[in-house]
């Protein structure tokens, strides 16, 4: 924890310098903020230094789970110490919502805001962006949640039992991957049309595919620049692919690439569900796009298809970014669009919801199960990328299946008795659950979620947490036999 709070201030300190440079007037505020969260960070360190160092599954639970709670908690520091956000409801809405990439803001004028803190709040994202990869990739398959040992023997690095090797060797190569993407987009849209500083900022936003934009507008405020957007398709795309596919594209396995099940069923999904929303909105929706005034039918055919490219990406990925309100793009799209919010992107990747991975196997044991009907006594293995899936991962998939739905009718059910309307409350704790940011009734697009009671607020906080860290990782902490001694 200590650690992690280190790594926090140190990010602080780049956001004061990012105050220095523009002289916006918080230079002070972000600094203390950034001393006071490296001091508490160097006190647990030192006060912790003699204990045994050997990370057991009962520890990995808490140390995820705290360890995002711990970088919540001072992740705030800057909204409160600025002013910027003064509440303390507020600024830990906004700063778990940037953590766990969901991008659900309680800001309605975003562009007022000092340049640093703007700037923190996609720092936000891209930490909790790469924390999630390292999450996915190296520690949950050691913990056995929700199925993701599948990728302990595809994830680069040694197949040691340790936790603290694997992650050590696995985040190297995940970083440099990360940064590297984060740094070519940043200089894509900078030659696009972006300023230097908004380009950082969207290049941090979508490759932790959480949402956060420098304008009110998000990245609808580009839609006069369609290259900016397309440029931001594609590392939507990305960042919606398990990152080991990209480890292996940087060493040339290719092969390997194209052979992967999930990837094949993850592009299938966004290019199927993209030229339905096109059609739809070519032929039948009233929808405000830059170019539908154009005189060529070109015109409106490219608005169709790259607006609908983008929202369906944007929803996937669960990155959250806006081009348009797609929730006006009639009812039948409205209804894709919400189904969408269940899809999620890739396992090994920054996106939120129930992953394509867990759908695909999901599906599979059902066709196997209906040949069980009619051969019980048939060997009859679930299959993934040519390999047999042990039936434990098989189980351990359809808990969290249904456990991910509970938690949707539960979460949906509390934001009702809070307040809420019925169409708010589901698309609000979808989003919440599934990190994906807009959702729909008062919280759609082009809507913010400043206006919620408090206590929606923190109940968005906790669906925001428990869906980002998989659901079994903070719920197994509720129940009392994890606490009783062995």
């Amino acid at each position: 924890m200590g650690l992690l709070l280190l790594f926090n201030g140190g990010f602080m300190i780049i956001a004061a310098i990012v105050s220095f440079i523009t002289n916006d007037g918080v230079i002070i505020q972000v600094s203390a903020a950034a001393l006071l969260t490296a001091f508490v960070g160097t006190l647990l360190m030192f006060l912790t230094r003699g204990h045994e160092k050997e990370v057991k599954k009962r520890e990995g639970y808490i140390i995820v789970t705290f360890g995002w709670l711990f970088m919540s908690l001072s992740g705030m520091l800057p909204y409160l110490f600025s002013g910027a956000i003064p509440s303390l409801t507020n600024a830990f809405f906004e700063t778990i919502s940037g953590y766990t990439t969901t991008g659900a803001t309680i800001l309605s004028d975003i562009e007022t805001l000092p340049k640093s803190i703007l700037f923190w709040r996609s720092t936000t994202h891209w930490i909790g962006g790469m924390g999630i990869i390292v999450l996915a990739i190296a520690i949950l398959p050691l913990l056995g949640i929700g199925g993701m040992q599948l990728f302990a023997a595809e994830a680069p690095g040694p197949s040691a039992d340790k936790l603290h090797p694997r992650i050590t060797d696995t985040a190297k190569r995940l970083w440099l991957i990360y940064f590297s993407f984060t740094i070519i987009e940043t200089i894509l849209l900078n030659i696009a049309g972006m300023s230097f500083f908004d380009a950082i900022n969207h290049a941090m936003s979508t490759l932790s595919t959480g949402g956060f934009s420098t304008k009110n507008a998000s990245v609808a405020y580009w839609n006069d620049r369609p290259v900016i957007q397309y440029i931001i398709i594609f590392f939507m795309m990305l960042a919606g692919t398990n990152f080991v596919l990209s480890y292996f594209a940087f060493k040339g396995k290719i092969q390997r690439i194209l052979k992967d099940e999930e990837f094949r069923l993850y592009i299938l999904f966004v290019i199927g569900f993209s030229i339905i929303a096109a059609a739809v909105m070519y032929f039948k929706a009233d929808f405000a796009l830059s170019s539908i005034d154009h005189p060529m039918v070109l015109g409106r055919a490219e608005s169709a298809i790259r607006h609908a490219l983008f929202q369906v990406l944007a929803v996937i990925t669960t990155t959250g970014f806006v081009t348009a309100d797609y929730t006006l793009w009639t009812p039948f799209l409205s209804i894709i669009f919400f189904g969408l919010m269940f899809l999620g992107g890739s396992a090994g990747s920054t996106s939120g919801g129930i992953k394509v991975v867990r759908h695909l196997l999901t599906i599979r044991n059902a066709f196997v199960e209906f040949k069980r009907t009619l051969h019980p006594n048939a060997i009859l293995p679930v299959r993934y990328n040519t390999r047999s899936v042990d039936r434990s991962i098989i189980f351990n998939i359809l808990a969290f299946f249904i456990l991910y739905m509970l938690s949707w009718i539960v979460g949906a059910s509390v934001l009702g008795a809070l307040g809420l309307d019925f169409k708010t409350a589901l698309g609000g704790a979808a989003s919440a659950l599934g990190n994906v940011g807009p959702a729909f009734g008062g919280l759609s697009p082009v809507d913010n979620y400043g206006w919620l009671p408090s206590g929606a607020k923190w109940w968005m906080s906790f669906l925001m947490l428990i869906g980002r860290l998989e659901l079994f990782t903070v719920l197994i902490l509720l129940t009392p036999f994890f606490w009783r001694n062995r």
